[in-house]
């Protein structure tokens, strides 16, 4: 595929995927292990939010990419306590804040860093041994010390869902993390509101649509198949 295809390509699908999603949802297209040439080309598809996995290969392509200004870079990859100054330094979102420790160790650094950045909660609502993040029980147990962490604006909740889930079970586990966040709403923390939802990738973004997603994160439904 000639680079001019690869363009094309990405403007078909982004155009296809937008015929299914509503105008108050935030499309970000998940650009790891793609090149920046393919962020750009999605940028002039129209896209301006960007997720990456891996921080220092984000801060590659935005060295690349130094000209497209108005980009929003999403962290959604698991953030290791030692990265945790460059992730907030490379992202305006992190999504994949998913523990207390890594919260309060975000906060401190933010404050030092006058930084004040928009931050979801992962949690698993299904167990799954191979994803990080809170169990529901967990995050309400933390909700009290979370309402501390006065430099993050954290006003969403995050979730990656097991392998092999059934569609039922799929729009249940969405469905779980919208009912989690009124929860947490009802307790009325004046530094916490809930009004973000980050869910559905690829292959399970119609369900996460449709139990009320208002991110959604698609990296092979815009870009194809990864190498």
């Amino acid at each position: 595929m000639t680079d001019s295809d690869f363009v094309q390509a990405i403007a078909q699908r982004l155009t296809q995927i937008r015929q299914t999603i509503p105008d108050r949802v935030r499309l970000i297209a998940v650009s790891k292990t793609f090149p920046a040439g393919a962020v750009r080309a999605a940028y002039e598809a129209g896209v301006r939010d960007f997720g990456e996995n891996r921080i220092s290969e984000a801060i590659a392509k935005q060295e690349e990419l130094q000209d497209l200004t108005d980009i929003c870079w999403h962290c959604i990859g698991h953030i290791q306590s030692n990265k945790a100054k460059k992730a907030l330094q490379h992202f305006q979102w992190l999504h994949t804040c998913d523990s207390l420790k890594l919260a309060q160790r975000l906060d401190r650094l933010a404050g030092e860093l006058n930084l004040t950045p928009q931050v979801c909660l992962q949690v698993k609502v299904r167990p799954d041994p191979d994803k990080y993040g809170w169990t529901v029980p967990e995050l309400l147990d933390s909700l009290p010390q979370l309402n501390n962490c006065e430099h993050l604006k954290i006003q969403g909740l995050m979730t990656i869902l097991p392998l092999h889930l059934t569609p039922d079970e799929t729009l249940a586990a969405f469905e779980a993390v919208r009912d989690l966040g009124d929860k947490i709403n009802a307790q009325n923390y004046p530094l916490m509101s809930i009004q973000e939802y980050s869910m559905g990738m690829s292959g399970d973004y119609q369900f996460a649509l449709k139990a009320g997603a208002t991110q959604i994160r698609l990296g092979q439904a815009i870009f194809g198949a990864r190498g």
